[in-house]
């Protein structure tokens, strides 16, 4: 425990342990932010974290930026920043990690204190405006250091370490909850690449049979080989002529001529005769 929490040591806190322990006190002040330091504690590295920030501030200042104003609830289990209207946890710094803390003897108002992160493992220095509480604020954060070595002391040490896996499970848990959503969105995008495929796919690239097309007097087209007729080798079966069941006559009452069922004995004797004699012409 540094210095900045001996001052009144040998007198009695301002809080209950029960509120402290149990609950949280809250503190309204303005965060002029926080800067990496190279060092766990120490007066001057608070002095020069605190320079720098207020250098910082006034530029902000001066380009129409206003210093944040947040809510600090202290326990025995850490110091949470939290945003003054939305309640947001901007950070959350815990107890075992916060390595010193101290008013600035220059400024009344200034309030700061050393964490290290949880993550990156460096040391940040957190800065804080107070215009009346900052001295209260900075003893509040040494009573609930001294409540909770005494409840360490008290478990043997097995509290801290309670906390520690906790705290190890907790950010384990929101690693989960963050790869969780990263694959219920990749899901999502899968569902959509699938409607869109879908949406895409014509109806007409299906292998349904259809009837075949007709000509202008609904006559189907002629095709030298049947779809029924197997084949033999590969090779189409010979064409065979349909012929009607039914022959139909002209309007003279005569029987349409038909190549294909022609035979010698088909012609009348005179003609039979007069083709028989060409052939015997051609012959010669």
């Amino acid at each position: 425990m540094n210095r900045a929490f001996s001052r009144k040591r040998d007198k009695s806190w301002m809080h209950t342990p029960e509120t402290l322990s149990k609950h949280f006190i809250a503190y309204n002040a303005k965060f002029l932010g926080h800067t990496e330091v190279e060092q766990p504690k120490g007066t001057e590295i608070v002095r020069d974290a605190v320079r720098k920030l207020k250098f910082s501030r006034h530029i902000k200042k001066s380009e129409g930026q206003k210093t944040p104003k947040v809510e600090l609830q202290i326990s025995i289990y850490g110091v949470k920043i939290l945003d003054s209207k939305t309640k947001e946890v901007m950070h959350n710094c815990q107890l075992h990690r916060i390595s010193f803390c101290a008013d600035d003897k220059t400024d009344k108002r200034i309030f700061t204190f050393i964490c290290k992160d949880s993550e990156s493992n460096k040391h940040l220095c957190y800065v804080f405006d107070s215009e009346k509480c900052a001295e209260e604020i900075t003893l509040t954060i040494g009573q609930a250091f001294d409540l909770a070595y005494r409840k360490f002391l008290e478990s043997g040490g097995k509290d801290v370490e309670t906390r520690k896996q906790l705290a190890g499970l907790q950010k384990r848990i929101q690693e989960l909850e963050t790869e969780n959503t990263e694959l219920k969105c990749k899901v999502q995008d899968l569902e959509n690449r699938l409607l869109i495929t879908d949406a895409s796919y014509s109806p007409t690239d299906s292998s349904t049979p259809q009837s075949p097309s007709t000509d202008l007097f609904d006559m189907i087209p002629f095709s030298s080989i049947s779809p029924e007729s197997p084949t033999r080798n590969g090779t189409p079966p010979p064409l065979t002529p349909i012929r009607s069941s039914e022959t139909k006559k002209d309007l003279f009452g005569a029987e349409p001529f038909d190549p294909f069922c022609c035979a010698a004995g088909d012609f009348p004797p005179d003609i039979q005769s007069r083709l028989d004699e060409m052939q015997v012409h051609d012959a010669f």
